[in-house]
């Protein structure tokens, strides 16, 4: 067994997941993992090739459909986005973070394309969950964990969005979660393409990322996994079964967390990334985007207020952007993001190394668990020795 079997094995056994897949790669070198079941019932042997609900690590892909909307000429960084999202025009702000939602005052200007890149657009998940503004997101929205079913169409879901203040004005802090899924209206909006056929056609198809989508087809059913969180007696209760809300079309395709993929998949997406853009002598994004995706856009009090979701480090567009080597894992420049499903990816453009691991088992909140931890401990060393 490999190096990485051991690792993943010693957590799936302890019962912290009912079964993990990870991939480390540098160029051609590979190594991959498959261990435990899909299911908590032991039935389903993991498989290299099983199907995720991927969660957050959604956002990168979604930033780059952006940029190459921006290659296209269509947007620009700095376009105000109401040209294409009018409800998102004139926004209000609460006047300080912890206002009542009626207490607010004008933007002191236009929310951009950059903003909703960069996370600062002021929608999203602050360190505080309890302010009223934030409430609002997941009572009026569904933000939260993907529930593909039970989030309302795009266009409704904007018009609800347009009756929630700002919690902070555009610009001014980095906000968790919500600027993804606005992407993913703006690139349906600009495009004039439902999401799911934009991404199918612009990044799944030139990159051969086969089992990458926004549902699951009858046929590759038999390799999806179960999602599962821990419950009230510390086992495993299930939250999605493979027939459940991703085996079809759903209502909301979420920029933030919908997509379901494998981790050759993914893997797939991150070599473009490190090949500057480009895939079989085609080019799906210039290097000057992909460097704009993989750098560090706040400054050093937006990242100090960000510190539970980004522990110290960056935030590119779509992903954080390492910037301090607080933990083993991390390297200047390293890019990527974690799904609260029990996923992660990350890609390190000065070494070429891909790191990508796939759970489904609820992580519970913005802190990576051990599984993750360990795992990137592994790659890190692994790319030491390779």
């Amino acid at each position: 067994m490999s190096g990485l079997h051991d690792v993943l094995r010693r957590h799936v056994g302890e019962g912290s997941a009912p079964g993990a897949v990870g991939l480390v790669a540098r160029g051609d070198r590979v190594e991959v993992a498959a261990v435990g079941s899909a299911d908590a019932g032991g039935g389903a042997p993991m498989a290299r090739d099983s199907i995720f609900r991927v969660a957050s690590i959604t956002k990168p892909i979604i930033a780059a459909a952006v940029m190459m909307l921006v290659e296209d000429g269509g947007i620009a960084l700095d376009d105000p986005v109401g040209r294409w999202l009018p409800e998102l025009a004139a926004p209000v702000v609460v006047r300080t973070p912890k206002s009542p939602v009626d207490d607010v005052v004008p933007a002191g200007r236009p929310i951009t394309v950059y903003d909703l890149l960069t996370f600062r657009a002021g929608y999203g998940f602050p360190s505080d969950f309890s302010l009223p503004a934030v409430g609002l997101l997941f009572s009026e929205l569904g933000q939260g964990p993907p529930q593909p079913q039970h989030v309302a169409a795009p266009d409704e879901w904007t018009a609800a969005l347009s009756h929630i203040p700002l919690l902070h004005q555009p610009g001014d802090a980095w906000l968790y979660n919500t600027c993804s899924d606005i992407q993913g209206v703006l690139i349906a909006r600009v495009s004039g393409r439902p999401l799911p056929e934009f991404l199918a056609e612009r990044l799944f198809e030139p990159l051969g990322m086969a089992d990458t989508g926004f549902e699951v087809p009858v046929a590759k059913l038999g390799r999806f996994t179960g999602y599962y969180r821990t419950d009230p007696a510390g086992g495993l209760e299930l939250v999605d079964a493979p027939d459940g809300q991703w085996s079809r079309p759903p209502l909301f395709p979420s920029g933030a967390g919908g997509l379901v993929s494998t981790a050759d998949d993914w893997h797939s997406f991150a070599r473009m990334l490190l090949a500057g853009g480009s895939v079989g002598g085609r080019s799906l994004l210039s290097p000057a985007s992909v460097r704009q995706m993989t750098t560090d856009h706040l400054t050093a009090s937006q990242r100090d207020a960000a510190v539970l979701f980004l522990e110290g480090q960056g935030w590119g567009f779509g992903g954080s952007v390492d910037i301090e080597d607080i933990d083993p894992w991390n390297a200047p420049g390293r890019y990527g993001w974690v799904g609260g499903t029990g996923t992660a990816a990350h890609v390190t453009p000065s070494t070429g190394l891909v790191a990508i691991l796939l759970s489904q088992k609820e992580t519970g909140g913005p802190t990576a668990p051990a599984l993750m931890r360990d795992f990137w401990r592994y790659a890190a060393g692994w790319g030491d020795r390779t």
